[in-house]
């Protein structure tokens, strides 16, 4: 039995392995050390993450705290582009985003961002993930509002996938994100909600 090497691999498809692995490698350099490992996952996050015809274009992580929804997100977003990459030849972009330090990023007077200019980068990536959206408790201000509204209704409209975390569902984000916002997710993540359930893992994690 002979075995296959580098050099028998169809030219393209060793171009798109070697992309892949660039791609994956990148995006495990970009991932939290906590959320690095494999874990099993919920099937319908798998779906998700091939967005063939039967999955949800959109996925809504919720349930109580500490029973996985950020460890789930990450390793689906993992999964999510290595199907992309391994399809289309080319490195999709992902943003991701902590919710608090996204609407902290869309104030007019932050200094390390220019709103708009992160608002057009966020509508036109290929995968945004917003993690742990009710963190952001405090509601944020009509012009942060705007902004997310400008991005969540062009994602809507041109349907680009959003992974979000969250221990609320969509339909009661409105004191979070506004109400505009909030029709828009109902709409965006009908179908695509997953409510994960168990205990907190962290509870006895140190002792």
């Amino acid at each position: 039995m002979h075995s296959t090497s580098d050099d028998q691999l169809d030219p393209r498809e060793s171009v798109y392995r070697e992309r892949r692995e660039a791609a994956l490698a990148a995006f495990i350099h970009s991932t939290p050390v906590i959320y690095r490992h494999d874990v099993d996952i919920h099937p319908t996050a798998v779906q998700w993450a091939a967005q063939g015809t039967d999955a949800p274009r959109n996925l809504f992580l919720t349930g109580a705290i500490g029973v996985g929804k950020t460890h789930t997100a990450w390793q689906a977003a993992r999964l999510w582009l290595e199907r992309r990459v391994t399809r289309t030849g080319r490195r999709p972009s992902i943003e991701a985003w902590r919710s608090t330090s996204l609407f902290d990023a869309l104030r007019p007077d932050n200094h390390d961002y220019d709103a708009r200019v992160l608002t057009a980068q966020l509508q036109k990536a290929d995968l945004l993930y917003i993690d742990d959206l009710a963190a952001a408790r405090v509601s944020p201000t009509g012009w942060t509002q705007e902004r997310l509204y400008e991005l969540f209704d062009e994602r809507y409209i041109n349907r680009r996938p959003v992974l979000i975390t969250c221990d609320v569902l969509p339909g009661a984000t409105g004191d979070i994100v506004g109400d505009r916002v909030q029709s828009r997710l109902r709409e965006m993540f009908r179908g695509g909600v997953l409510l994960l359930e168990g205990a907190d893992r962290r509870e006895g994690a140190a002792a």
